[in-house]
């Protein structure tokens, strides 16, 4: 069956179902490819600070900020990679609109997850830095850049 054009959402597609489902998966794995890259980086980061002589001189504030970044990261690998998981488990049993659609969710979590590790590590970078103030005012900024960007804008796109 071919999907009209005004069920998929694009003028210019002539695709079944089926097709229209194997083209979503392939974009969003793409995209998750992307993210986990981004993900891994932090992570790898995050690693090495613990090894290094300054960090036992970190405050206990500045301390549970970067358990709070590793585990947020560490997450948001796990959640990213969700849709792989999925997808193996759900192979070849015609459930592939229901891949697309969960590994979406995971899409989500997995970025609100990233999000939140990049501002616990920006936190934590310019505390040592700068001071607490500073810190707390720059990460604001940055946790409102993370919201407006990569969740307020896509929503108010899609509005249009």
């Amino acid at each position: 069956m071919v999907v009209s054009k005004g069920e998929t959402g694009d003028q210019d597609r002539h695709e079944t179902q089926e097709e229209r489902a194997d083209r979503n998966l392939v974009e969003l794995l793409q995209e998750l490819r992307v993210l986990q890259t981004g993900v891994q980086i932090i992570f790898a980061f995050l690693l090495g600070i613990a090894f290094t002589p300054r960090f036992v001189q970190l405050s206990g504030t500045q301390q549970d900020v970067y358990i709070a970044a590793l585990l947020t990261s560490v997450l948001s690998v796990a959640v990213l990679a969700t849709p792989v998981a999925v997808h193996r488990g759900l192979f070849r049993r015609g459930m592939k609109e229901q891949v697309v659609i969960v590994s979406t969710h995971c899409a989500r979590v997995g970025t609100f997850l990233l999000s939140v590790a990049l501002d616990c590590a920006v936190f934590l970078i310019i505390d040592v830095v700068l001071g607490r103030t500073a810190a707390s005012v720059l990460t604001g900024c940055v946790a409102a850049a993370f919201l407006a960007l990569w969740f307020v804008f896509p929503w108010a796109l899609r509005r249009f």
